[in-house]
């Protein structure tokens, strides 16, 4: 007899185009007889924009909740915030990418009907992806304190460079004086990181790259440590604030606090196909390796 599953539906609610993918999920799992929960937000903006009949479901309000599977429609964006609604929950994310990109909301909304049936089969693989999280000494930190792509800090859009003052594991390393600095899992090297100069690294590495915005020294370049180290940054800047920004989700602090990142003690699951790896999704996604002289 197959279980009967339950899923937890999160999606883009700016992405009207899209609901196609919607409608065809939902169909899929009226037609298995699945339970749904939806994300308020999201279930409102299928309803009313969308226009979209919805199946009898449970509304998700808030971060409680509880599924075999957590799908995610949308891009790599809306990937990002469903992972820090999941958090410890350690259920299994399959991205649905309705975005450009898609590298971490990795399966086609052509496929959809495939994709549900390979997780009903078991036909389907499951990464564990390490999470970052973020203390301060001084004060309660805003918003939720875990990043699964990275954790920036970042001077204000009209300050001068800032002075990141940087230990590992209670050893002085350097003082960067940058526009920033990202610490980046091996699942953002691809990221935000990448686009400042950081290297690709594999994703179950095990590492936390540190990668300068616009250092002002040629001799500061991207350093890759054992993600069981303990980073302490402490900020000095002009304006006497600087932003911190987890996974694009910024917030203004005051200067000389002192900040601690750790690998968090849990890791985001997300599922891919079986003879999905990630120098395909490389070579597929980001067309790297590829010659264009032809």
């Amino acid at each position: 007899m197959t279980k009967r599953l339950k899923f937890a539906l999160f999606g883009n609610v700016r992405q009207e185009r899209k609901s196609a993918a919607v409608q065809k999920f939902l169909a899929i799992a009226t037609e298995r007889k699945a339970e749904l929960a939806i994300s308020e937000p999201f279930y409102l903006f299928m309803r009313d924009c969308l226009k979209i009949q919805v199946p009898e479901c449970e509304l998700i309000k808030d971060n409680q909740f509880a599924a075999d599977y957590v799908v995610c429609m949308g891009g790599d964006g809306t990937f990002l915030d469903v992972a820090s609604r999941v958090a410890d929950k350690e259920i299994p994310i399959i991205g649905i990418n309705t975005g450009r990109l898609g590298f971490l909301a990795s399966f086609s909304p052509d496929h959809i009907e495939e994709t549900i049936a390979d997780i009903y089969d078991g036909n389907f693989n499951t990464e564990a992806h390490s999470v970052l999280n973020l203390s301060c000494d001084e004060m309660e930190l805003k918003g939720e304190p875990h990043a699964l792509n990275e954790i920036a800090i970042l001077k204000h859009d009209i300050s001068s460079m800032i002075s990141i003052h940087t230990d590992i594991n209670d050893e002085y390393l350097t003082t960067y004086q940058a526009d920033g600095l990202i610490l980046s899992t091996p699942t953002g090297s691809t990221a935000y990181s990448l686009s400042v100069g950081g290297p690709i690294i594999v994703t179950q590495s095990d590492t936390i790259c540190l990668t300068p915005v616009a250092p002002h020294s040629l001799n500061m370049r991207p350093i890759v440590l054992c993600d069981n180290s303990e980073i302490c940054l402490r900020v000095e800047s002009r304006s006497n604030s600087f932003l911190i920004s987890l996974d694009g989700r910024s917030q203004s602090y005051p200067d000389n606090i002192h900040l601690r990142i750790r690998k968090a003690p849990y890791s985001i699951k997300v599922v891919t196909h079986r003879g999905q790896n990630f120098f395909s999704t490389l070579r597929k996604k980001m067309m790297w390796g590829t010659d264009s002289r032809g």
